[in-house]
């Protein structure tokens, strides 16, 4: 029983490592759209199972593919994915120039629950194709469409299928599919199911219809340049399914061009740089070169220039009528401003109310304040007790009793050294 198991158990992995290293082969033809999808389901049995039982939620997967030896895909193969729980799906369309020669693409499954990985590679056989390229080809935009969505079999099939409706060609090919990101277009916002758009070329043995000719009419142009829908006549038999920009539609006759586009290519080369010998560095032989000369240059032209300067402005202030009248008057500024300065020091100040003497009522006695020089005012009382001040006059006044009287006591001030009664009186005699 225990060999039985271990058998079983070798058959399993034996059977896990020829499915994650198996080769698969497709044989696409030149010139026809390619399309191969990267199933999920394929490579999840290389994985463990996931962990809840009864979920249905599935581990998430991301795909990784490059030529192999080379970090990344040819330049005529694509790939999208558009979430880790979506499949994958490399699409192009191959030249005539890869005809006859596999290309083997590795593909790298990494589950991101696990961090595990599963790789196998595919085998791409292009065949030639002796109608390659068909000579009239059209590429259509359609709006409401993501490349993943136009790369269904199903999908692609229904466009093929309006499109032959109108044009009528004996052989039509999906030749490319790009998507508008790709062509500069923006992308759209997560709002009313916006779609980023796709183009689809198709190529066909015929030459176009006169419905796809419409819109080179001067009057559809009118429309297109003034941003309004042309009138095509055909557009109803893709309206319920495809919304075509007829603005964007291009028509190509290969016959016209006088040669086809496999040769139109450029040839991109090993990219291995062009043998350019040994590099020879400068020998020590060479000459030093002298600064002192530039040195003395950067510092004595400036230094000159401001000497120059520098007399001329002397001259001009000093030697001249005006700089002359000017210095006067600036010193004249500069003593009026100084006797302000003296004169504001010497002169004097009001003080304010709360500072004035304070009459007590029940004492008769006037308290004024002191003003020392330093004396900080911000910490002054409002009443002090002192007496035998200067420039008082003792009034006497009754008590309330009215047997006897107080004295009480005033400050007596003066103006220009003349008591203030006396103003008062000469003011009277006038």
């Amino acid at each position: 029983m225990f060999a039985s198991a271990i058998s079983i158990w070798m058959a399993i992995v034996v059977t896990i490592l020829s499915r994650s290293h198996a080769d698969r082969n497709v044989y696409p033809s030149a010139g026809v759209l390619f399309v191969h999808v990267l199933e999920r389901e394929y490579f999840k049995g290389e994985f463990p199972p996931y962990p809840k039982s009864g979920d249905a939620t599935s581990d998430p997967i991301t795909f990784n593919t490059n030529l192999m030896g080379y970090p990344d895909r040819p330049g005529w193969l694509r790939y999208i994915q558009r979430t880790t729980h979506s499949d994958g799906v490399l699409y192009g369309s191959p030249t005539g120039q890869h005809a006859g020669k596999p290309t083997i693409i590795e593909i790298t499954a990494y589950n991101r629950r696990s961090f595990e990985t599963a790789r196998h590679n595919l085998v791409i056989n292009i065949m030639g194709n002796e109608e390659y390229p068909l000579p009239y080809q059209a590429e259509f935009y359609i709006k409401n469409m993501n490349v993943e969505e136009m790369l269904a079999s199903e999908v692609l099939g229904d466009f093929l299928g309006a499109v032959k409706n109108v044009w009528q060609p004996e052989r039509l090919n999906a030749i490319n599919i790009t998507s508008a990101l790709d062509r500069g277009g923006r992308v759209p916002l997560p709002i009313n199911n916006l779609k980023e758009g796709v183009y689809v070329m198709v190529g066909a043995d015929a030459p176009f219809s006169s419905c796809l000719r419409e819109v080179e009419g001067p009057h559809n142009q009118l429309r297109c340049s003034q941003e309004m829908e042309p009138a095509i006549s055909c557009d109803k038999k893709f309206r319920a399914q495809f919304d075509i920009d007829w603005c964007k539609i291009s028509l190509v006759d290969i016959n016209k061009l006088g040669t086809s586009h496999s040769h139109t290519r450029p040839d991109p080369g090993t990219g291995i740089l062009a043998e350019i010998g040994e590099y020879n560095p400068p020998s020590e032989s060479l000459k030093s070169r002298d600064y002192y000369a530039d040195f003395l240059v950067t510092l004595a032209v400036p230094a000159a220039v401001a000497m120059v300067l520098f007399v001329i402005l002397g001259y001009t202030m000093c030697c001249r009528r005006e700089g002359v009248i000017q210095l006067v008057h600036h010193s004249s500024i500069q003593k009026s401003s100084k006797e302000l300065r003296n004169m504001s020091k010497n002169r004097e100040i009001s003080w304010p109310l709360s500072t004035l003497p304070v009459f007590n009522p029940v004492s008769g006695e006037v308290v004024p304040p002191i003003h020392p020089d330093n004396y900080e005012t911000t910490s002054m009382p409002l009443m002090q007790a002192q007496t035998n001040l200067q420039n008082q006059i003792t009034i006497p006044q009754q008590r309330p009793s009215g047997d006897s009287y107080v004295m009480s006591t005033f400050r007596r001030l003066e103006v220009n050294g003349i008591p203030e009664e006396r103003k008062v009186a000469e003011a009277l005699n006038l």
